[in-house]
């Protein structure tokens, strides 16, 4: 009987046992369930998170590259997980930009100046041989002007001689081109090395004699000059040039510009302009495999951002983007293979709206300035007095079609 009992005992504590145990199987099954779920949820996010992102390396903050890179971002953005995102990346600018496409992990493009592509070969010409395979252009996007400001006194070039001059951070686009120009100048300096905010402090007190800052104008950094300052631009004209000297291969490595007092009412006189030169920014890429994951990625960007070019022309947007013309080439580089693609296919309709090309006016504005001439016996002008005057008419051109595609 005691043993029935002890039998009937175990069985029962048994039975609690497996009936406690149960729940607990089951809840860790759940749990089991749920963790693999949240392990490919948190996966497939990563994956979508990744596959729609694209770099755009630019330089400072206040650079006109980095608002380009933020109006491209707004207008471009797609978020869906089939979409598009543009992750604008501040660098310090000019080689680096392009050493930065080239070498650092993850970044897909930048903004770069088009004498980068010659100046690396030149500074390493077997680290940066074939570079010309390994990063293409996009398009042109605007023309980033020569910016000395420069304390009262200065009101030459040769007054800066043997003066502290700011060229900006090492290795920035405004030390690339300040370094070439006062070399083709033979104008020796004391150079430094300070940031656009360093820089302004710094002449204020008189510790420099002027800065130079290599941005599309309006430059958001010189916006915060004042009057009382007592600063000024010095200008690329037969006053502040030194005398007798040929300045044919500055204008023949950079394109004439013109600063006006709407841009820089602080640091231009009301009803006047400052002549100086510039050169163009490009959107640059690095040329990925065809048929990889990022050449895809950027194949969609190209797309994109080409369809929507216009977008980019309304008045909320910097106003350097009227300077845009996705059809024109740049010597010495070669077109990223997607955006001749597209090109090719909507050449017709580029037509369309904005009649002839820039490079197929070219031709005829020679022919009429020589014609001109001829007829009216003046001299003929200089390759750089005609590449200045180019540039204007393209100028009031582009400004003529976008105030019609807004009508």
């Amino acid at each position: 009987m005691s043993n029935a009992r002890s039998t009937l005992g175990t069985v029962a504590a048994l039975l609690c046992l497996i009936f406690a145990i149960t729940p607990n199987i089951a809840d860790a099954q759940k749990a089991r369930e749920t963790t693999a779920r949240a392990a490919y949820t948190y996966e497939e996010k990563k994956r979508q998170t990744n596959d729609i992102a694209v770099t755009i390396v630019t330089s400072g903050i206040t650079c006109t590259c980095a608002r380009f890179a933020e109006d491209i971002r707004d207008i471009v953005n797609d978020l869906r997980p089939d979409g598009l995102r543009v992750m604008p990346v501040l660098g310090v600018g000019g080689l680096q930009t392009m050493e930065d496409v080239l070498f650092l992990k993850g970044i897909d493009m930048g903004v770069v100046d088009e004498d980068n592509l010659r100046l690396l070969k030149k500074r390493d010409p077997a680290l940066h041989a074939g570079i010309e395979q390994r990063v293409h252009y996009i398009t042109q996007l605007y023309h980033n002007e020569f910016h000395v400001v420069a304390r009262p006194d200065i009101q030459t070039f040769h007054d800066l001689r043997g003066k502290k001059v700011s060229f900006n951070l090492k290795n920035s686009q405004s030390e690339v081109t300040a370094d070439a120009i006062f070399a083709m100048l033979n104008i020796e300096v004391e150079r430094v090395n300070y940031d656009n905010n360093e820089a302004m402090m710094k002449l204020r007190e008189g510790e420099i004699a002027a800065m130079i800052v290599v941005s599309g104008a309006p430059q958001s950094a010189l916006l915060r000059f004042k009057k009382e300052d007592g600063m000024h631009l010095l200008g690329f004209d037969e006053r502040s040039l030194p005398p007798h000297q040929d300045f044919a291969p500055i204008f023949d490595s950079y394109l004439p510009a013109t600063l006006e007092h709407e841009q820089y009412p602080a640091l231009i006189p009301a009803g006047s302009s400052v002549r100086t030169v510039a050169n163009r920014a490009l959107l640059v890429a690095y040329n990925w495999p065809e048929s990889s994951p990022r050449y895809l990625r950027l194949a969609k960007f190209v797309d994109t951002f080409f369809d929507r070019i216009y977008q980019f022309h309304h008045d909320s947007r910097h106003p350097k983007w009227k300077e845009i013309n996705v059809a024109a080439e740049v010597p010495g580089w070669t077109r990223f293979k997607p955006a001749a693609h597209w090109l090719a296919q909507h050449k017709g309709t580029l037509q369309a709206r904005e009649g002839r090309s820039v490079t197929d006016l070219r031709p005829a504005f020679d022919q009429f300035l020589a014609n001109y001439t001829a007829s009216t016996g003046k001299k003929a002008l200089p390759p750089s007095e005609k590449q200045r005057l180019f540039i204007e008419f393209t100028k009031i051109l582009e400004s003529q079609v976008t105030s019609q595609a807004a009508r």
